[in-house]
């Protein structure tokens, strides 16, 4: 549990997730919520049944004991997308056994049903700048740009998107599915004016995963917050043969504990400064004349991280 003197000294957060249908949303939720650097607001969950996502963060933040985090519901999956991309299928659903049995209207802290709204009244309502956390496509952002187009300069974006020169650990460029999920969204957050920017694309954080002992320290943790994590993660692993075989072994890619990381360091990362301008098919293309951000192209150190995040998610 966070200290009252840590949390003093914390940067405000606010996470938008899809968490529920792949695995690292909910890894990095666990993380954000073990990070002391970084104090949460609010999360708000994005795309397609926002309500089942929403469910999974209510969920994790009860048995976490951090029911004083409100929870917004964000918009469902924008019509935006490039129509040869993004296709959800039965998968976006891989966590739901996890919380058929919630009720998401009995969470004792904060329900948002309008997680926008939230959004938009906790980062104009702060004294501080607020550090804004996207783990997906990134439609409420530019939802919440269009009703108040002053949140940008409150905030520090931080943002798991894009692929610049490698993609999954193989060279080569992709549109990366958290640009391509909602294309006209993400042309209109990646040229807001945020006070700074700063996002890690494929080609660093698509090299995370937890493997050997430090998978194991958490496979076999009784701590309670780990132990629903890697529920979440069983009934996750049930959908392809290839999930459940690696199950024992090791993690799936953890590619958005990377943006938890940013979120208050650069210490093991690469990072590149350079123009970025999002193409009509979705690709995250440099151009020294577009919007200037903080990208992390690789890594110093990735034993480091991987070790760091082990030991965090382990406190």
């Amino acid at each position: 549990m966070i200290s009252s003197d840590e949390k003093a000294l914390a940067k405000p957060v606010i996470l938008d997730t899809d968490i529920g249908g792949d695995m690292d949303d909910t890894w990095a939720l666990v993380l954000l919520l073990l990070c002391p650097e970084l104090d949460v607001k609010l999360i708000v969950s994005a795309t397609g049944d926002t309500t089942y996502r929403a469910k999974i963060v209510a969920r994790l933040l009860e048995v976490a004991g951090r029911t004083d985090i409100p929870v917004g519901i964000g918009m469902p999956q924008g019509k935006r997308s490039h129509p040869n991309h993004w296709k959800p299928g039965p998968w976006i659903f891989s966590q739901a056994a996890w919380v058929e049995n919630y009720n998401l209207q009995k969470y004792p802290g904060t329900l948002h049903t309008d997680g926008i709204a939230a959004m938009v009244e906790t980062i104009m309502a702060s004294p501080e700048v607020v550090t804004l956390i996207s783990i997906g496509p990134l439609s409420n952002i530019a939802e919440a740009l269009e009703r108040e187009p002053a949140i940008a300069p409150k905030c520090r974006f931080v943002g798991m998107h894009g692929s610049i020169r490698a993609s999954w650990c193989k060279k080569g460029q992709i549109a990366e599915t958290n640009v391509a999920g909602d294309i006209a969204a993400s042309k209109m957050v990646f040229t807001a004016p945020w006070r700074d920017m700063i996002i890690t694309p494929t080609d660093s954080c698509a090299k995370v995963g937890l493997r050997d002992k430090n998978y194991q320290a958490i496979l076999q943790s009784e701590k309670p917050l780990l132990r629903a994590m890697i529920e979440n993660y069983r009934v996750w692993a049930q959908w392809t043969p290839q999930r459940k075989e690696s199950f024992p072994h090791s993690s799936s890619g953890l590619c958005d504990t990377v943006a938890i990381y940013l979120a208050f360091s650069t210490e093991w990362l690469a990072m590149e400064r350079m123009g970025i301008r999002i193409s009509d098919d979705g690709y995250t293309n440099p151009d020294a004349n577009a919007k200037i951000m903080d990208v992390a192209m690789d890594w110093k150190d990735l034993p480091a991280f991987e070790s760091f995040l082990t030991q965090r998610l382990m406190t």
